[in-house]
């Protein structure tokens, strides 16, 4: 049973209906609700560390003198700041991630096959490359300026992408790759797209790696969640049944008496 909720993941319609994340949500014990909630903080946690990490290292030269001089004042209120965008970073990401979930129950739904509805996505995931790359160059980019700068920040979306959907595939199974690459791209624009509008670099960065660590965690300690969940639920069946068949044995030994 283990290893078929593993594999299953969020590929199949069935899975939402046995094994998917909603009962995390919609299930009322207390044991679901804190793994949701831990599942919700440790995102946060990643969200703003990695958000405090890659703001010092793209804007070093702006916050050097504070390490040089030693300012602690400074360097905390710099580091409360990151942390703070890093949050509402991670907070986007967990909508998309759920809102994800929801459009791709129905993209199977729709389309009554998984190879049609990862065909979907495979095109879906080349028209998003292309915009990243040649729809941003047409419309921020200087007289003169190369193209190339566009495709690196599209090379560091996909490089990530297909690591982490690489990883996602490993854990449960082959099938998964293409839906975890549409997330981690697709979905990771539309959430990154206000600041990309906006095209200042350092917000760009600090936004897409604050993004990509929180999608790639939640994508890949998904399946392990189901396992948690699965397990709880049924040691809860096996404890009610365990006192149901107890109950007529008391009821018999009153009798007696």
């Amino acid at each position: 049973m283990r290893k078929e909720i593993e594999k299953m993941d969020f590929l199949y319609s069935d899975w939402y209906n046995q094994y998917g994340i909603y009962f995390l949500l919609l299930e009322d014990n207390c044991v679901t609700s804190r793994i949701w909630v831990r599942l919700f903080m440790t995102t946060l946690l990643i969200g703003g560390i990695t958000s405090a990490i890659v703001g010092f290292i793209i804007n070093w030269n702006e916050y050097v003198h504070y390490f040089i001089d030693f300012r602690v004042i400074n360097i905390l209120s710099a580091l409360f700041w990151f942390i703070l965008w890093g949050i509402l970073y991670s907070v986007v990401s967990q909508m998309g991630f759920f809102a994800y979930l929801t459009v791709h129950r129905f993209g199977l739904g729709i389309f009554k096959s998984v190879s049609l509805w990862n065909g979907v996505q495979v095109i879906l995931i080349l028209f998003v490359l292309f915009d990243v790359v040649y729809l941003r160059y047409e419309t921020f980019a200087k007289t003169g300026e190369s193209l190339l700068s566009y495709i690196v920040l599209a090379a560091l979306l996909l490089i990530p992408s297909l690591v982490t959907a690489w990883f996602k595939a490993k854990q449960t199974n082959r099938e998964a790759f293409i839906p975890a690459l549409f997330f981690m791209i697709v979905v990771t624009v539309i959430e990154w797209f206000p600041v990309l509008r906006v095209n200042e670099p350092s917000w760009v960065y600090l936004m897409l790696f604050s993004l990509l660590a929180c999608n790639a965690y939640q994508l890949l300690i998904l399946h392990k969640l189901n396992m948690q969940s699965q397990q709880h639920r049924q040691s809860k069946q096996s404890s009610s049944s365990n006192k149901k068949t107890k109950s007529p044995k008391k009821l018999s030994k009153k009798t007696v008496h």
